[in-house]
């Protein structure tokens, strides 16, 4: 699972950028600069994946970036989750059995999942392990 998605950057006849995202059409923003509107790029695609999450929708597989396109990362945290959310769908393991195998509460478990809740990345690396899941982290050279 890679949560790096390839944005588009139009630059606006008032001035700034509007940025788009192929894999998530819902998911527009703007900046008055490109470093503002890849930060805003960003954010909007964290709320994007968090809505997903919330509504039990599909987070759609990163695209191959077009030459024209920027890459935009989703905050690790959410990244995290996201990856959870997937890994539990795959599995069919429920909040019960993934409290079970983490020795945690029910609740505690439904909140590693809740994009809205923050978690820290070691549970959320147990997490993942316990639903057969390693997680690797790369990191790459800003553009």
């Amino acid at each position: 699972m890679q949560f790096i998605y390839p944005a588009t950057l139009t630059p606006d006849p008032t001035g700034g950028f509007v940025v788009t995202f192929r894999d998530w059409p819902e998911a527009i923003t703007q900046g008055d600069t490109l470093d503002e509107a890849l930060l805003e790029a960003a954010d909007c695609l964290e709320e994007a994946v968090a809505a997903s999450i919330d509504d039990r929708g599909e987070i759609p597989a990163s695209s191959a970036r077009l030459p024209d396109e920027h890459p935009v990362a989703v905050p690790i945290q959410t990244a995290l989750k996201a990856a959870l959310y997937l890994a539990v769908g795959e599995t069919g393991v429920g909040p019960s059995e993934l409290a079970r195998r983490l020795g945690i509460s029910e609740k505690e478990a439904r909140r590693l999942v809740d994009p809205r809740h923050a978690s820290k990345a070691a549970m959320l690396e147990r997490a993942l392990l316990a639903v057969g899941r390693r997680l690797a982290i790369e990191v790459e050279k800003a553009a």
